[in-house]
């Protein structure tokens, strides 16, 4: 039956593909983040927006592997994973922008701080607060050369870069989600081996390598140096940043910089702000180490080694957005410091049948992976839209035995109330595979775990 779903699903798909177009949107992120119009902005302005919503899936237990018949991470709801249906606060953004110095409209600010419940405020799923996610002042003095420092997105991927407001689905694909929004840990996960005689604990951290942070946001601290050049209907438009490597809302821990360089080449059909009209080129590159223990797997802490291990993402794509058609296409290459989920597939912290080992995050310091993804969307009504996206990631591609292939078609449609008020409605049709070995082995039959997912969210910007 399953399959027979997902039939009819690509066949839509496929529909919707041959009339439409998709999620990203033609708009210049950096312009539109980065700067405020010149002697026309607001001294402050305040703004933001909440995202209330309802997510679920069956629930499927592990079906395989030292965890079988207990709760799979990836059918409980995050940032919790206390249960598999649950009504959230996504996100609780409010922020300040403008020029606030009305003596140099040349310098303007932006500011913004989350109070959701997500990766931000409680990584891991442990206690959180409220924390800041940007606060950056922009300098507009030299032709060709904005200059932005602080805490900001960084220039890359388009699902990282662009507006979360403006994003027409709720979860982010398989790619973006596991190598873009990265997550900070200590080691590399394969210490969990429990004490003989003592209760279930992580050997080395007593948390069983949760993040040591919030979770990147697809932002840095550093400084910016930006701007756009206009060429007929063209659009052409540069960054290169250098910053910390560390995450936000707090400093460096190493003495490497992260380097990001971006390109995009846009043909400007009308249109302003974060839906214009156009069709968009870009690429872009991120470079830069992180320091991270290798885990010797038993309780003597001499056998661990820490080091420092390049991380390398790069990817290039292009964006169309005229009338009620919109698509966006993105292909990415990670390479080192591979998020690889947890062990087994099973909840961090939870101790293995044989009470041997317990499950934790884990982290790859020297793999490759690589993803893509192409989505389609039509406006069918004045206030009605369809959306249809779908994604694929190929993790660990340097190795037969722990190569993973996530798979998910999304089905969507998004029904505005206003301008700034839209109901969206996603159904995933997700698959998970070990390519490489066969049907019966545990990694594919715990990829057979994997259920699909419902979410409903309301988004209103203020």
């Amino acid at each position: 039956m399953k399959i027979k779903i997902k039939a009819l699903a690509g066949a839509i798909t496929l529909g919707l593909g041959m009339m439409a177009g998709g999620q990203a949107h033609a708009a210049n992120w950096l312009m539109l983040q980065g700067t405020e119009p010149p002697a026309a902005s607001d001294r402050v302005k305040i703004w933001g927006f909440i995202q209330p919503e309802y997510q679920a899936t069956d629930g499927s237990l592990l079906e395989a592997g030292p965890w079988q018949d207990q709760d799979a991470q990836f059918n409980l709801i995050g940032p919790d994973l206390d249960t598999s249906e649950t009504f959230n606060i996504r996100r609780a953004r409010i922020g300040a922008r403008g020029t606030g110095f009305p003596l140099d409209s040349n310098v303007n600010y932006f500011f913004l701080a989350e109070f959701g419940n997500n990766g931000i405020t409680r990584p891991g799923g442990g206690t959180g607060s409220g924390k800041l996610t940007d606060a950056s002042v922009t300098f507009n003095h030299i032709n060709g050369a904005r200059v932005r420092v602080g805490q900001f997105k960084y220039p890359g991927s388009e699902e990282g870069l662009q507006a979360i407001h403006v994003f027409d689905y709720i979860n982010f694909t398989n790619v973006t989600n596991q190598m873009m929004l990265e997550r900070f840990f200590d080691y590399d996960g394969t210490g969990t081996t429990v004490i003989p005689g003592a209760p279930p604990t992580f050997i080395n951290s007593g948390n069983a390598n949760a993040p040591n942070g919030s979770v990147g946001a697809f932002r840095d601290v550093g400084a910016q140096v930006f701007d756009t050049f206009k060429r007929g209907d063209w659009e052409h438009s540069y960054a290169v940043m250098y910053g910390n490597g560390n995450g936000i809302a707090r400093g460096d821990n190493n003495d490497e910089k992260d380097l990001h360089l971006y390109w995009s080449s846009e043909l400007v059909f009308g249109g302003k702000g974060g839906r214009r009209e156009g069709w968009k080129l870009y690429a872009w590159h991120q470079e830069g180490k992180r320091t991270v223990t290798l885990e010797g797997g038993d309780a003597d802490p001499t056998n661990d080694v820490t080091d420092e291990f390049e991380r390398e993402r790069y990817g290039v794509g292009s964006t169309y957005r005229k009338g009620k058609y919109r698509a966006g296409f993105e292909y990415i290459v990670a390479d080192g410091m591979i998020f690889n989920g947890t062990d087994g597939g099973a909840v961090v912290g939870s101790a293995s049948n044989n009470g041997a080992t317990i499950a934790s995050f884990n982290v790859v310091p020297e793999g490759e992976a690589d993803g893509w993804y192409v989505d389609f969307g039509y406006k069918v009504a004045p206030k009605w839209e369809l959306d249809a996206r779908y994604d694929v990631l190929n993790r660990l591609t340097d190795s037969d035995s722990g190569e993973r292939s996530f798979e998910t078609l999304t089905l969507g449609a998004q029904y505005f109330f206003n301008k700034k008020t839209r109901l969206i409605m996603n159904y995933e049709f997700r698959d998970l595979e070990a390519p490489n070995l066969a049907s019966t082995a545990n990694p594919n039959l715990i990829g057979d775990s994997m259920d699909d997912r419902l979410s409903l969210q309301i988004l209103a910007v203020f």
